[in-house]
């Protein structure tokens, strides 16, 4: 086996928040002012949390209270809300993927230890994770290390408890995780479910466009 432990990022690898977050939207907005295009939706989403993220660290929830609030700004619809904690509840709702159960499943059987390491606060996590038929081996979040990635400390936290064990950190999203763990010398496999180019800069590595074969390489 290349590797004994597995680490992934959660939203975005494991958990569909694009359709998570789209829905949200779309059910807590008051009739008939649901958000239009979905990408510009998403894109504002992704702009205004890294803001939010970037600053002093506050909880996930009001991570996404804030972020929820800047967007529907920047959408004109300041008045179609009561109340922008609507993201935060959604969270225990967001759908996991199709085939992550399975594989998972799979790498388990293999005698994979397995991890997440995800920018999220404790309790939002638990909830997810009722979603799933395995059981995680490592849990790190933004509320423990106080921090969000790209930042390195849940990369620090995971290499104090994984100790030197073959570690592959695995993520679709090259700004969060993938730069981060190329920088500190973690090998990691790319899931890119988007079909998104490389970015500049980051070196070759395992791609796959979802986890099914994942299992099949690490032999």
């Amino acid at each position: 086996m290349r590797y004994e432990y597995l680490t992934f990022d959660c939203y975005g690898t494991l958990v569909d928040w694009r359709n998570g977050i789209l829905s949200a939207f779309a059910q807590a907005a008051a009739p008939p002012a649901v958000p239009p295009q979905p990408d510009r939706v998403l894109a504002l989403h992704a702009r205004h949390e890294a803001e939010v993220e970037a600053g002093p660290y506050r909880p996930y929830r009001d991570v996404l209270a804030e972020t929820a609030r800047r967007m529907a700004a920047d959408l004109g619809l300041e008045g179609a809300f009561t109340s922008f904690d609507f993201l935060a509840e959604s969270v225990p709702g967001w759908p996991v993927f199709p085939e992550v159960d399975a594989a998972l499943s799979g790498l388990r059987r293999q005698g994979i230890r397995l991890g997440i390491l995800s920018n999220i606060d404790d309790d939002l996590l638990a909830a997810t994770l009722e979603q799933f038929e395995v059981r995680f081996d490592l849990l790190i979040t933004a509320q423990q290390v106080r921090s969000y990635k790209p930042a390195a400390a849940h990369f620090a936290r995971a290499r104090e408890r994984i100790g030197e064990r073959r570690w592959l950190h695995v993520a679709q999203s090259q700004f969060h995780d993938i730069a981060t763990a190329q920088r500190l010398g973690i090998p990691a496999a790319w899931i890119n479910r988007l079909d998104e180019p490389p970015a500049v800069g980051l070196r070759p590595l395992p791609t796959f466009s979802d986890l099914s074969d994942l299992g099949h390489w690490l032999v």
